[in-house]
């Protein structure tokens, strides 16, 4: 039975006692006003693992990232994306960065197009076949390559393709935002300082430090309605009508890598999310329909991400690398959601 020491036993032992930081003076829910249900939320949209199914249907999800000084990044994010569950996920990414992302790993399939002079040919051909697309790891600043990307996101956009932008992604956001604005499919993750500037872009002015969960709230409303998720001591979650603030506890170990992980897993999320939302389904979590694909899939992926964090700290300590909180996402799922 769900006894009040069950329950203060169970959030002990997956959160903190309170969320630290300053969330400011918005009503907000938290890790901490009902985990069970978020957790549930989350857990009603993984899709089961059966014996009829074919390879795909878990999730087709494309990495667009990768240059000559940034091959990390899409590969934690691509293997990310299928440690969680997806079944087939492919980066695209510069001619010079494919040879040394493959080398990472034979599970992924990688194509050096995003610094040819067709590359938002070469890579729209391709789009149809994916469920999602994670924009922004390790692609660098190179003006026509984020001009390639551009041209990228316009295609998910005509595809109605669920998007997650990261990284230099957001930095391109900084200078056009127009280039998502009113596209309620994508998800932006912005850690603090990339917030301000895309704030300031938007709002004309510096967020509120003391406000971080009316700032979030108010600039997904101005980008209409898209999702955000600032990144920080408190991942703050909001789409313009909503928000949920992710508290549960991570690592203080803040290695560079951890936010590629977070984006990989929130595409696979995101699919399955949405897919579970948009089916005909009678038995939709009434969290699922409260706070909709996007923030389900975004606080999912914080949620873990945190978690892997959290173990691999707990294992290796100071010396934790991105690698090994990678290698805790099997025992970090299984521990969250079955």
């Amino acid at each position: 039975m769900f006894s009040l020491q069950n329950i203060l036993l169970w959030v002990a032992s997956r959160t903190r006692v309170v969320p630290t930081g300053h969330l400011g003076s918005h009503r907000s829910a938290t890790t901490l006003t009902n985990p069970g249900a978020f957790n549930e939320m989350v857990k009603s949209v993984i899709p089961p693992l059966t014996h009829d199914k074919h390879k795909g249907q878990a999730g087709r999800v494309a990495t667009i990232g990768g240059s000559r000084d940034y091959t990390g990044a899409p590969y934690f994010a691509a293997m990310s994306a299928l440690r969680l569950g997806c079944d087939l996920t492919q980066v695209f990414c510069t001619r010079d960065a494919s040879p040394v992302i493959k080398s990472y790993s034979p599970e992924l399939i990688v194509h050096p197009f995003l610094d040819g002079e067709t590359a938002v040919e070469d890579i729209s051909t391709g789009l149809p076949k994916f469920h999602s697309v994670v924009i922004g790891p390790g692609l660098g600043r190179d003006t026509s390559i984020l001009q390639n990307v551009k041209g990228v996101i316009i295609k998910c956009r005509e595809l109605d393709i669920p998007l997650v932008i990261d990284a230099d992604g957001v930095f391109l956001l900084c200078q056009e935002p127009d280039i998502i604005k009113d596209y309620k499919k994508a998800i932006l993750t912005p850690n603090v300082v990339e917030f301000k500037h895309l704030y300031n872009k938007v709002m004309g002015g510096d967020p509120n430090p003391l406000e971080p969960v009316n700032d979030v709230m108010i600039l997904a409303r101005s980008l209409g309605n898209v999702t955000i998720v600032r990144k920080g001591e408190n991942d703050i979650i909001a789409d313009g009508e909503n928000v949920l603030v992710c508290c549960g506890e991570g690592s203080p170990r803040r290695c560079g890598g951890q936010g590629d992980i977070l984006a990989g897993t929130m595409g696979t999320f995101h699919y399955w999310s949405h897919k579970k939302y948009s089916s005909e389904e009678p038995d939709k979590h009434q969290m699922l329909l409260t706070y909709g694909p996007n923030i389900c899939a975004a606080y999912g992926a914080c949620l873990l991400t945190r978690r892997c964090g959290k173990q691999a700290f707990a294992r290796i300590g100071r010396q934790m690398t991105t690698s090994e909180m990678m290698q805790e996402l099997p025992k970090a799922f299984v521990y969250l959601f079955e």
